[in-house]
């Protein structure tokens, strides 16, 4: 990253930036709304942890877009504590999957394969248009950081997801669906860990 980068922007060119990027805010919060609505429908009738799994991602970025938006052009401690709240929703996403995974494999539901893949691609092409729009906000501050994050994970969680449906066709069992789950719990944990991290440290700077 520059040096120019590393600055704080000049009057102009961060009402400039902030503009841009709330922007892309509200159409990710609207996206993720929306999304979170078809996959919690279809995850349920679908009976697959993965798919709800992603329902409750979604409404979790929704609820980080509508953060990020409210503290915006906050001082970067007002930010930085902001993301640790958000950290900590994403750590809680990552315990209720497991845990969720654990009680699907003890009661032994099959999940419907083709409601999952196509669901899955649907969740994916909404997830690339988000991380396009904040491809460019993706070295900015742990709260910019943690959206980039959640919006990464979402997209590479739905190609776990299409890939589960895949095995759970070709298998006839459910266990590549509660596999998925829990890599997908797996790696919110992780992102949880690294932007907590970054915000300590900018709260200690």
């Amino acid at each position: 990253m520059s040096a120019h980068c590393c600055q704080p922007p000049e009057p102009e060119q961060g009402k400039s930036l902030d503009g841009r990027y709330r922007k892309i805010l509200w159409i990710a919060l609207i996206i993720n709304i929306t999304m979170f609505v078809v996959e919690i429908v279809s995850g349920v009738k679908a009976n697959s942890v993965s798919l709800l799994a992603d329902s409750l991602d979604f409404l979790g970025d929704a609820a980080n877009y509508g953060i990020s938006l409210w503290v915006l052009g906050m001082a970067i401690a007002i930010r930085a504590r902001a993301s640790l709240i958000k950290a900590l929703s994403m750590a809680a996403f990552g315990v209720w999957v497991l845990v969720s995974a654990v009680w699907h494999f003890v009661i032994g539901v099959m999940p419907s394969a083709e409601t999952m893949g196509l669901i899955g691609v649907v969740a994916l092409a909404a997830n690339l248009s988000v991380a396009a729009l904040l491809y460019a906000y993706r070295e900015g501050d742990s709260n910019m950081r943690s959206v980039w994050l959640c919006t990464r994970n979402d997209a590479l969680g739905n190609v776990a997801v299409i890939l589960a449906a895949i095995g759970v066709f070709g298998t006839g069992a459910a266990w590549p669906d509660l596999l998925v789950a829990m890599i997908m719990a797996s790696l919110a944990l992780h992102s949880a860990w690294s932007v907590i991290m970054h915000a300590r440290s900018e709260l200690s700077g």
